[in-house]
């Protein structure tokens, strides 16, 4: 019996239908594809699990600290992996996944601590765990394999499940029952990913800090800086306010300051390929003014004000010129965050307006209840002077400046 569409079928049905078919072809595919590389991805695994975990821990080579701080959670990502593998090989892929995905936390944890891992693989200068290593990797089940690239797998193959995943769910049909468990396992395995993402970025920008820190003559000038970013760095001819000659200077754009340095001497027995700082200059300060192009190819002029000095940047190269949007960029989002934070501040202040209750303080309650005692004191005088003045000759504007000046002696002793 064929199921192939019939020739006396309508075109619209049969373009559903082919379209049908090539979301089920393009399924297959990813779907052996995934099967066939987490088979390799579990024997890799296995490999680092039975020829270095389980043998390293009966032999007492390494101390469980240090053997911990190497493979992390790796024994715990061997077990899950099996699991998902068990499933995916029998066609259960939203099942696997939905399970996979609650395991997900070793994988974050197995992130976190990679780059620890790493640098103790690195720094161990145990003689017998280096012959243990060697050997460990000499055999033919690694193909010349090392133990540094295995620890890796993870990582990459949390990527390459994002892609699968993806690919799966865009050629899964909503009715089916996969489609919404392929499509949570997508948000949740990209999340890791980003993480990773995150990590290896601030990775490479610890490194690029402690470059710059090495390069730098002396231990006064503070580059490792919880919350700095590495931008660039590059070599420009500062421009003297009087008709001097222009000298270049190294500079090192970070995302907070500006650090210019010049290079020391070359005979100096130490500090020969270093470079001295001259000055720091803060970004939250700094305004980008103009940029002078001489040519298409000659360079140009870069004006930049702070709050207590002014720079002009001269360069031969194009391209530096060009890359001051880089400079611009810095210092943009350095003044966002900061008026943020003043928004912030600002939202916390008390309102100027005082509350209802805040009014009702015995303080107040006591300067009123003054008032109105002078107001009584003042109407009684009065009342008694009305009385006194129908019975003695008045005597004009006397009287009442008399009675006004002694009011306004009186107003200054009760404030």
């Amino acid at each position: 019996m064929s199921f192939a569409p019939s020739p006396f079928t309508p075109m619209g049905i049969r373009s559903i239908q082919e379209q049908r078919d090539r979301w089920e072809r393009k399924r297959s595919c990813t779907a052996r594809e995934l099967v066939q590389s987490e088979q390799r991805y579990y024997e890799q695994l296995d490999l680092v699990v039975t020829y270095f975990v389980e043998i390293l821990k009966a032999k007492g080579t390494l101390r469980q600290d240090i053997r911990e701080s190497i493979f992390s959670s790796i024994k715990s990502i061997h077990l899950i992996n099996q699991t998902l593998l068990t499933h995916i090989e029998l066609g259960r892929f939203g099942i696997g996944f939905e399970e996979f995905c609650t395991h997900l936390q070793l994988y974050n944890t197995y992130v976190d601590n990679i780059q620890t891992d790493k640098k103790v693989l690195v720094v161990k200068k145990s003689k017998a765990f280096k012959r243990f290593k060697k050997l460990q990797e000499s055999r033919p089940e690694f193909s010349q394999q090392k133990l540094e690239d295995l620890l890796s797998l993870p990582l990459q193959r949390i990527q390459q499940y994002k892609h699968f995943l993806r690919d799966l769910t865009e050629n899964t049909g909503p009715d089916n029952p996969e489609f919404q468990r392929l499509s949570k396992a997508v948000k949740a395995i990209s999340e890791v990913a980003q993480r990773i993402q995150d990590n290896a970025r601030s990775h490479e920008n610890h490194l690029q800090l402690r470059r710059v820190q090495k390069e730098l003559k002396g231990r006064k000038t503070r580059i490792l800086t919880p919350g700095r970013w590495y931008i660039r760095e590059g070599w420009l001819k500062t421009v003297p306010p009087k008709g001097m000659e222009a000298k270049p200077k190294m500079f090192y754009l970070l995302s907070d300051i500006l650090l210019q340095a010049k290079p020391c001497s070359p005979i100096h027995p130490t500090n020969g390929d270093k470079f001295a700082c001259q000055r720091i200059y803060p970004l939250k300060e700094c305004t980008v003014d103009k940029v002078f192009d001489h040519t298409k190819s000659e360079g140009g002029l870069i004006s930049l004000t702070f709050a207590r000095a002014k720079l002009l940047l001269m360069s031969d190269d194009q391209g530096d010129i060009n890359d001051y949007r880089s400079l611009c960029l810095a210092v943009g989002q350095l003044k966002s965050k900061n008026a943020v934070v003043h928004r912030r501040d600002e939202l916390r202040r008390k309102p100027i307006r005082l509350d209802p209750d805040s009014q009702n303080t015995p303080e107040l309650q006591q300067t009123r209840g003054i008032k109105r005692t002078m107001m009584l004191e003042e109407e009684v005088r009065e009342h008694r002077e009305g009385h006194s003045s129908s019975s003695i000759p008045s005597t004009g504007e006397s009287g009442y400046s008399a009675i006004k000046r002694q009011k306004s002696n009186q107003a200054p002793a009760a404030r």
